[in-house]
């Protein structure tokens, strides 16, 4: 059965409104679309939270070891070296013999020296018996008064003859000793400048000794540092009476050049006569027991010293600061963990961490990692710095938009 194809013709004022239909359901349909579009990851970040702890604050200064006792070893005779008696950056004790130089001249000096004494005293003796007989003799007229006053003046000629000889003796006892060179203190002896078989002048290097135990290191601090701790360095001079003893208050450390902190702590032991008027600074010294004279004169050392405590102090890591044109900042994580970006004023720095002097307050949490990609208002997954981050995305809670009716 077939039926007519029958033409519909819509009033012309309907076309307007089918094609406003359309387009509305269009719209309807694409925001539906746009709801169901999976939402974007909430960044993971790690945080951290504001320490409130007593710090004691530490200054550094770069020093220089150096011996408690220096000396250079130097030969007071000349002669031939025959002999070094030391082994060579050794520890030897004071009276030790270090050089033996050839002694025969010497010998020979004092020899001369002690003969020519005889002599003189021969000679006083005689002058004594002259002035004896001629003394009486003087008084009753049978020698002239310039006779007897002759061998008055022959006698303290004699006498004075005999006091030169004497030091001759003296001085030849000493060229003589001087032929053995002895440590005047204890310590560890350097490498010989001087080889056996050397003839050495007098006053010539022969090598030089330190003690090294305690060791002793130099370092310039400023000068409004020494009117800081000024009196505290007077107390502890006084009290430091034994150097060789090590204090039970040391409380100085010293970071080797390795980076290494050294066993031992140490203590204030002086502050120069002067402060340096091109630098500002003036040079103070430490002293650190050294057993076994590990530590040698020259070496690199810093110093670090607690100078103060300070109290309450708030700490961050300082991976968690962020510095920009002179100004500093964190990222606080909300209780709703949302993103606050905030201007802090740091203090000194405490090893990794930081201290905050104003913009934070105790028990907040502040980014770690993470830190570069956030802005103000973000929100964020935080984990607890050390954690690893989790793979999977996380999403946020999102509210479930309604869908449109008839789709």
């Amino acid at each position: 059965m077939s039926y007519p194809h029958r033409c519909v013709h819509l009033p012309e004022t309907a076309a307007p409104i089918a094609l406003l239909s359309l387009l509305l359901l269009t719209l309807v349909h694409c925001k539906g679309e746009t709801a169901s579009a999976p939402p974007a990851p909430v960044p993971q970040v790690q945080i951290a939270e504001v320490i409130e702890k007593d710090v004691p604050i530490f200054s550094e200064w770069v020093g220089t070891t150096d011996g408690l006792v220096n000396a250079d070893i130097r030969s007071q005779v000349t002669g031939y070296l025959l002999k070094r008696d030391y082994r060579e950056g050794g520890a030897v004790k004071k009276g030790d013999l270090l050089f033996q130089i050839d002694p025969r001249k010497f010998q020979a000096a004092l020899d001369q020296a002690a003969g020519d004494l005889k002599r003189a005293q021969a000679q006083l003796t005689k002058t004594k018996l002259d002035v004896a007989r001629n003394e009486p003799l003087a008084r009753e007229g049978a020698v002239s008064l310039k006779e007897f006053q002759d061998s008055v003046q022959a006698n303290e000629a004699a006498r004075a003859a005999v006091e030169s000889a004497k030091a001759a003796v003296e001085q030849a006892k000493l060229n003589l000793e001087w032929t053995k060179v002895l440590a005047p203190i204890n310590g560890v002896v350097g490498i010989a400048k001087a080889q056996v078989g050397d003839l050495i002048d007098a006053n010539s290097a022969l090598t030089s000794m330190s003690t090294l135990d305690p060791i002793r290191v130099y370092f310039p601090i400023s000068e409004q540092e020494y009117l800081k701790f000024s009196g505290l360095m007077a107390e502890r001079y006084q009290e430091t009476q034994d150097s060789t003893i090590a204090r039970k208050d040391a409380r100085i450390e010293m970071v080797l050049s390795n980076g290494e902190i050294y066993p031992h702590k140490g203590w204030f032991f002086l502050a120069d006569r002067q402060v340096d008027v091109k630098t500002g600074t003036i040079r103070v010294a430490a002293l650190f027991p050294n057993p076994g004279n590990v530590m040698r004169p020259g070496q690199y050392a810093k110093i670090r010293a607690a100078v103060t405590v300070r109290q309450g102090a708030l700490l961050v890591p300082q991976r968690a600061v962020s510095e920009q044109q002179g100004s500093h900042q964190v990222a606080v994580v909300t209780p709703e963990s949302k993103v606050e970006i905030r201007p802090v004023t740091v203090g000194e720095r405490i090893g990794s961490q930081w201290i905050i002097a104003q913009g934070l307050k105790p028990g907040e949490k502040v980014v770690v990692e993470g830190l570069q990609k956030l802005k103000a208002g973000d929100s964020v997954h935080p984990l607890p710095f050390g954690t690893e981050p989790q793979t999977a995305p996380v999403a946020p809670a999102a509210e479930a938009e309604p869908s449109p009716k008839g789709n």
